[in-house]
């Protein structure tokens, strides 16, 4: 969740290793299909709810986001990519049950067009990523790993890319 306070100065986000980053939304494709995006987008809160109640899934952090009128998506950083995995397949987590109603409909042709479902997964090895923020609250990765003084990561872009875990900088 993100903090309304924000931290004067320059900061960067704390992580630390790889980061494994899933964008995941969907798209209306017919506005006066209610009955079938309306349920979609439902899911994915109840989702996002599980997720938060039991951190011990893996979900660090999430931000929803508009990118149209017809297409919301949400960011989400995760603890690995084995924590995501096994979420999307246990059989205790409701991702399992809306994926599989989800099927049945696309099956049965009654939702063929009038929503639309994509994912992408990043796993971001370290030394791949980096992040400023001016007088922001904690947001994106830094919401998901800690917010920590921009001159504990470098001062410029590539400093904080050649971060390593443990002090080290990569030539």
């Amino acid at each position: 969740m993100l903090g309304n306070r924000a931290v004067a100065g320059r900061t960067t986000a704390g992580a630390e290793g790889d980061v494994v980053v899933l964008l995941i939304g969907m798209r209306v494709n017919h506005f006066w299909a209610v009955h079938h995006w309306l349920p979609v987008q439902l899911a994915m809160v109840r989702m996002l709810r599980e997720l938060r109640q039991d951190k011990s899934r893996g979900l660090l952090s999430a931000v929803l986001l508009t990118a149209s009128p017809r297409t919301y998506y949400v960011v989400q950083y995760w603890e690995s990519k084995e924590k995501l995995y096994r979420y999307a397949h246990a059989p205790d987590a409701f991702h399992r049950t809306a994926w599989a109603a989800f099927n049945r409909k696309e099956k049965a042709g009654k939702a063929r067009l009038h929503v639309g479902l994509w994912h992408e997964t990043y796993v971001v090895p370290e030394g791949s990523y980096e992040s400023i923020y001016a007088d922001m609250p904690a947001f994106g990765l830094a919401a998901a790993h800690g917010q920590v003084p921009v001159e504990r990561r470098g001062r410029s872009a590539k400093e904080r890319l050649a971060h390593r875990s443990g002090g080290g900088v990569s030539a």
